[in-house]
């Protein structure tokens, strides 16, 4: 019952920075968590950062301090702050939902990172 719409991916230089948004929308659910996993070619989907509602945040090793993952509970909106991007981020970033009964995912918006 939750349809999530992503945002903001795009292709820019190394060092560059991009925030990505996922807007979730519906009823009948309650939302747990919010968070962002993304794929590379060839690889398989790895976790990048979560939120909970109450406000704590986990993150991968390969992204802690250059990406800030950010909610705007009112509007079921989560926020990916990423800084000083390079080649390794490149991938298919995939918006999720942890609901009550079960989780939902996004299409995915595409982040390239190359000069």
């Amino acid at each position: 019952q939750v349809q999530l719409v992503e945002s903001g991916g795009g292709l820019v230089q190394p060092g560059a920075s991009l925030t990505l948004s996922c807007a979730a929308s519906g009823s009948g659910f309650s939302m747990l968590m919010m968070g962002w996993y993304r794929q590379a070619p060839g690889k398989q989907r790895d976790l990048v950062a979560t939120i909970a509602r109450n406000g704590n945040t986990d993150y991968a090793d390969s992204v802690k301090g250059r990406f800030t993952i950010s909610i705007e509970n009112a509007k079921n909106t989560v926020y990916l702050h990423m800084n000083s991007l390079n080649s390794e981020d490149t991938a298919v970033y995939f918006c999720y939902v942890l609901a009550l009964a079960r989780a939902y995912w996004g299409q995915g918006t595409q982040v390239t990172v190359s000069s």
